[in-house]
């Protein structure tokens, strides 16, 4: 007789219900209990709110209990309805991610993805050698990384590699296979932590600082230290997968005309796609050079691009999205508005945002108080720590809970806590820098399947596993918290 399977104690959706329930309690019992000493009526609201909302945000998902936290803030008295709409869909920061998705949706339809990829892939060099094609594989999403989504990143990326699987040989098993599955992974998550560019994380870490503190970090400041700090976490996981993986190389056949095929299988780009490209340029440069040259010797340049930078973040997609639908080929504008609205926009993702945005500036009002009430709770327990100690353990917080649960909690999350230490700290710890490192790590969990949907898909493929991914993502995480807090941290602190 086959043995009949044991189910479960509880399905998925009645834990769900259960924790609804749970997350409902705390919020109603912070509403009506009375406020410690030292807490308005209204700080006890927003941190039950928060509490609550955490709670669903872990243990059922982004969707819903983030306009429920919308919801709930409308409700506090000093807050209200408007407030809480201006301070969520009317941030620039909403803007700037609704233009941004937008816009990078339509460059992920050229070819250019595609053809850059397979430029590193099918290079002479990545030929030389199974450990040379790995190094540039995984460059190239590095690289088409630091400029896109990591979830369409990931979904672009996959489809070249399992078209490698097919020309190596490689089968499900092959610990070769297994370790470009991996690599892909960590290597999304770590370029969607280099650049403020189309992604959430750094973006939103960046926001808290500027909410509490009233602490900007541009674009510029920010790549100078991720970019450099990424490299070197990336030249580290090579030498994670060649010594400690160490996977079999025998029988990979680097040279086969195949590659040579994949390349001929991306047509050239049409007037269309380098029209799309010259203005995705545009606007990079829009972002990047304004925080990097407005103090230029040279006045009017110092002046022009000073007069860009006050425009804000969210006026250069928007700019690069009017190009893009005034422009044609072939009678066709080169966007799609509403295509790109549905199939470029991650809604789950920004409308967390809006409701972490709304959160965040509860939680810093001056007339709530609540982030004066919780940095004096947290100030015993820090005082004794020396700076160093307190960057590692900001660190290895941001880093366990990104690759436990969600990016996007741990960038909103973490930060709220740790700027208010590092203003009480009078200057030992650099509000800017732990922000700036916060924002990398939390970006680069990739252990476990919470952590992002592409994390999921990558466990469940066959050419991995879960049990991999989990071991592999926690030893990058140790390197990731050590690189980020001994090498990182001191270069954030030095450019901001």
């Amino acid at each position: 007789m086959e043995e009949t399977k044991k189910k479960p104690l509880m399905t998925k959706t009645e834990k769900e219900v259960i924790f609804t329930i749970i997350a409902f309690l705390i919020i109603a019992i912070f509403f009506l209990a009375p406020a410690p000493s030292g807490l308005s009526a209204d700080g006890m609201k927003v941190l039950g709110i928060f509490i609550g909302i955490l709670f669903l945000w872990i243990t059922v998902g982004i969707g819903w209990p983030s306009l429920l936290c919308l919801a709930a803030l409308a409700f506090v008295p000093s807050l209200g309805v408007k407030t809480t709409l201006q301070t969520s869909f009317g941030n620039e920061t909403f803007a700037f991610l609704l233009f941004t998705f937008m816009f990078t949706y339509a460059f992920s339809q050229t070819g250019y993805v595609k053809k850059i990829a397979l430029g590193f892939v099918t290079s002479k060099f990545a030929r030389k050698s199974p450990w040379t094609f790995a190094f540039c594989f995984f460059a190239a999403v590095i690289v088409i990384g630091c400029f896109m989504s990591p979830s369409v990143l990931y979904f672009v990326i996959l489809p070249i590699l399992e078209e490698i699987y097919n020309i190596l040989g490689l089968k499900k098993g092959d610990k070769y296979a297994s370790m470009l599955m991996i690599g892909l992974v960590f290597c999304t998550s770590l370029s969607s932590g280099m650049t403020p560019i189309a992604h959430v994380f750094p973006v939103l870490s960046m926001g808290v600082l500027k909410s509490i503190a009233g602490i900007s970090i541009n674009y510029g400041q920010y790549m100078l230290f991720a970019i450099p700090t990424g490299i070197i976490i990336f030249a580290i996981m090579m030498l994670v997968f060649r010594f400690i993986m160490r996977p079999s190389t025998k029988g990979l056949n680097l040279k086969s005309k195949e590659f040579d095929e994949m390349k001929k299988e991306v047509p050239k780009a049409n007037r269309g796609e380098k029209t799309i490209l010259a203005v995705f340029i545009f606007v990079i440069a829009l972002w990047v050079l304004p925080s990097l040259l407005k103090s230029n010797s040279i006045e009017w340049i110092a002046n022009l691009f000073t007069w860009i930078n006050d425009f804000g973040t969210a006026i250069p997609p928007l700019l690069g999205i009017i190009l893009l639908s005034i422009l044609k080929f072939e009678k066709k504008t080169l966007i799609n508005l509403n295509e790109s609205m549905v199939k470029g926009v991650s809604w789950p993702s920004i409308v967390m945002v809006s409701a972490t945005l709304a959160l965040g500036a509860a939680m810093t009002n001056e007339s709530i108080g609540l982030t004066t009430y919780l940095s004096s709770l947290i100030a015993p327990i820090t005082d004794g720590l020396s700076p160093m100690l307190l960057i590692l353990l900001f660190a290895l917080w941001a880093g366990l809970q990104s690759n436990v649960s969600s990016h996007m909690v741990t960038a909103q999350l973490v930060p709220t806590i740790a700027v208010p230490v590092a203003l009480a700290s009078g200057g030992a710890l650099g509000a800017a820098a732990i922000t700036a490192v916060i924002g990398l790590i939390a970006s680069t969990g990739s252990a476990a399947p919470p952590a992002m949907p592409y994390v999921a898909v990558a466990g469940s493929s066959g050419w991995t596993d879960s049990s991999k991914l989990l071991k592999y993502g926690f030893l990058m995480m140790v390197v990731i918290i050590l690189v980020a807090s001994f090498i990182g941290y001191p270069l954030a602190n030095s450019i901001m």
